[in-house]
């Protein structure tokens, strides 16, 4: 009974230690991807449309005023947590690449003492999703589309003006603080609701019917994102209850080529010897990325006044 005993306690006390040390190594964040090397350039800018609702016209004009910038293509890069097993935070980090409105890239490393446990590759590319992790692999699979449609869309909630500048969108009013949002999947469409901060006027939630599993038989669920104020974007299901993934952008670059970046097989994009997570900080919260927003939009209309005024003066 003794040597049972001894062995019951080796093996508890072995379990207690893994468990410590996988707690620990949970609590160790990633080092960040290395900064994207190129920058965005001077963006081309439309009037803000009129007829908007009334709560999707006080978000733009708080966002960026009645300018609005033409965004084609985006590169995030960030930091956050996800759960792909046992409801478990894992540390996370990652790029997401988009052909606006159209196509986007996902590339995610889940980490254990800030080193790489899982990768997952996925995507949306002319009309077909694809998927590769060590858990699954596929490809064009019709509910997956459905749903990566609704990722291509509902990420456009950190370039926001594609909502007004993409023709195939169009947005329905419902009350002070809410909208519809209808975007194009297909030969037809699929639509969100958001939902805007009465305080701030910036979005709070957006939901949609989503599928979350592949196969036939399979039911939508609702979808929801969550922009979090102190820079804490977070997506989760509804009979999931709380979100299982959080994501924390550290750079975000526009209008760059990214067309062999978006592919599933293309690099990441970043120069490998550059110093990972470089100089620039963080996106901390949804003021500071209007403050990077309308920052940029006032320089350029100051440039392009300094440039009419000088070249009246030559004249």
């Amino acid at each position: 009974m003794i040597v049972v005993r001894n062995i019951l306690l080796i093996f508890l006390g072995a379990v207690l230690v893994l468990c410590l040390l996988g707690w620990v190594g949970l609590q160790v964040q990633p080092r960040a991807f290395p900064d994207f090397p190129e920058e965005t350039p001077e963006l081309k800018t439309i009037a803000l449309p009129e007829g908007l609702p009334a709560p999707v016209e006080r978000f733009y004009k708080t966002v960026y005023g009645v300018e609005i910038p033409v965004i084609e293509t985006v590169i995030i890069r960030g930091r956050g947590t996800m759960k792909p097993f046992l409801n478990i935070p894992i540390p996370a980090r990652f790029v997401f690449v988009h052909n606006a409105g159209r196509d986007y890239r996902h590339y995610f490393e889940v980490t254990l003492f800030g080193i790489p446990l899982m990768k997952v590759n996925e995507g949306y590319l002319d009309g077909q999703s694809f998927f590769e992790s060590p858990m699954a692999t596929f490809r064009n699979e019709p509910n997956a589309n459905q749903g990566a449609n609704l990722a291509l869309w509902a990420e456009g909630v950190w370039f926001p003006s594609l909502w007004v500048t993409d023709p195939r969108v169009h947005w329905e009013p419902v009350d002070e603080y809410t909208a519809l949002l209808h975007v194009p999947y297909e030969d037809g469409g699929e639509n969100f609701v958001v939902r805007f901060n009465p305080r701030t006027g910036l979005i709070d939630l957006m939901e949609a019917m989503r599928y979350r599993e592949t196969g036939d038989g399979r039911e939508k669920i609702l979808w929801i994102t969550i922009s979090g104020d102190g820079g804490d974007d977070a997506v989760m299901w509804l009979d999931q209850g709380k979100p299982w993934a959080h994501f924390n952008l550290e750079q975000v670059v526009y209008n760059t080529d990214v067309s062999k970046m978006i592919q599933p097989t293309g690099g990441i994009g970043f120069s490998q010897t550059a110093p990972e997570g470089g100089g620039k900080e963080p996106v901390q919260s949804k003021r500071d990325f209007i403050q990077i927003i309308s920052t940029g939009l006032r320089d350029m209309e100051s440039s392009a006044e300094n440039s009419s005024d000088g070249s009246t003066q030559d004249g």
